[in-house]
């Protein structure tokens, strides 16, 4: 497909042995990777994972040390950014001050020398809601707004592929959740195939088909969202994707459909089809909303597992939820989410509580643990949370 070329529709996008070095590290150690066309994909994880090498990789704007690129069949890997069918939006926005919105969008088409250039800007216009504003200047704009424009300029190329680069990173958080939901319909509108990298869990979930979580230049995971938050493969995962209570203990049982494994003398119940192994030390977790809370010991049930007596050490509330750290002597602290529908906490800092889940909801990972190793307990201390975000703003300025 040449540059001046309209896709009809979106393109497939597969990646076969990518890697990436660059002097003293590497970026990407193998990648094989498949986007199916027209679908809504999304490249997950933290600063330094490989995600926004590999859509650099795939808009030309680097070069692979090794493996190959095609878009739609067509093998892309020596070509130019610019002969390539795929079209990318920043979160810098990146539009030109001196031009009118309606001037933006259709600065490519004109260079291109395409057709009706104006007529297909104001029609990409429409489809972001922003036609009525097509004279103004980007500064005349809000954030929200001007990123409406830098995906009008994106669209209107019509490429097989559309790469969004954490698009919506400098938008509020209301805006961000409403453009979240806006993107999804024009991808479908459209039918495009949209690549999304981000670091906002929240938001690939919102959005994509399929998420491939990365870390360390690899893909952990790859699956539909509901998929990789319900069973989780490894212990990145299932604490990169929202929050996990994760245990480490020897099955010590076992039935056809389930496995027991033992976490500090207490024998926890998980199903073999939610678990990745059913043999030797296993980590197995659940997710803090699934718990419930319970201020007297309950009743021997085989549907439900019971962790208990423990002390509640923390009471956060949220709003819509309240989170209960539980301290479980021998097992750790517990992190448990419950829904707001009584005014105020249910549960004091000092109770004692136990906590019970069903047994349907557990899962167990992948992960080879030798020991119950602190990895698998999520460190929700305020230290812990600045110390990350410190982190993450370094690897920022640094990459600025």
């Amino acid at each position: 497909m040449s540059s001046g070329a309209f896709a009809d529709r979106g393109a497939d996008l597969e990646l076969v042995g990518i890697q990436k070095r660059f002097p003293g590290f590497t970026a990407i150690e193998h990648l094989d990777l498949v986007i199916p066309a027209g679908s809504f994909f999304a490249l997950l994880g933290p600063s330094g994972c490989g995600k926004t090498t590999t859509l650099r990789l795939v808009a030309g704007l680097e070069d692979p040390t090794g493996g190959r690129i095609l878009i739609g069949g067509q093998d892309v890997t020596t070509q130019k950014a610019f002969q390539r069918p795929v079209n990318t939006v920043f979160q810098s926005y990146a539009l030109f001050p001196h031009m009118t919105v309606l001037e933006n969008v259709a600065f490519g088409l004109r260079r291109r020398k395409i057709a009706d250039a104006v007529g297909k800007a104001h029609e990409a216009l429409r489809l972001v809601e922003l036609d009525h504003l097509a004279a103004r200047k980007p500064v005349q704009l809000s954030g929200g707004q001007q990123q409406r424009v830098a995906l009008a300029r994106a669209i209107v190329n019509r490429p097989a592929l559309l790469l969004l680069d954490e698009p919506l990173g400098a938008l509020d958080l209301k805006l961000r959740r409403q453009m979240q939901l806006e993107l999804k319909t024009i991808q479908e509108e459209v039918g495009l195939t949209f690549l999304h990298v981000t670091h906002d869990q929240e938001e690939a979930m919102t959005m994509a088909d399929t998420i491939a979580v990365m870390n360390k230049g690899r893909i952990e995971q790859m699956g539909a969202p509901e998929q990789l938050y319900e069973l989780p493969k490894t212990a990145f995962v299932a604490n990169f994707l929202g929050q996990s209570n994760l245990f480490t203990g020897p099955v010590v049982g076992e039935t056809s459909t389930a496995i027991a494994v033992d976490i500090a003398g207490r024998s926890i119940v998980v199903p073999k089809t939610r678990s990745h192994r059913h043999a030797g030390d296993v980590t197995i977790g659940v997710r803090p909303e699934k718990l419930t809370l319970h201020r007297d010991k309950p009743a021997p049930d085989p549907g439900h597992n019971v962790m208990g007596p423990g002390r509640v050490t923390d009471v956060s509330f949220t709003g819509v939820s309240t989170q209960y750290l539980v301290t479980v002597p021998g097992v750790g602290i517990l992190i448990v989410f419950e829904q707001n529908r009584s005014f105020g906490p249910v549960e004091g800092e000092g109770d004692e509580v136990w906590v019970t889940w069903n047994v349907e909801h557990g899962f167990g990972l992948d992960d080879d643990p030798v020991s119950p190793d602190p990895k698998f307990v999520a460190d929700t201390t305020t230290k812990s949370i600045a110390a990350q975000r410190r982190a993450a703003l370094v690897t920022e300025l640094e990459e600025a």
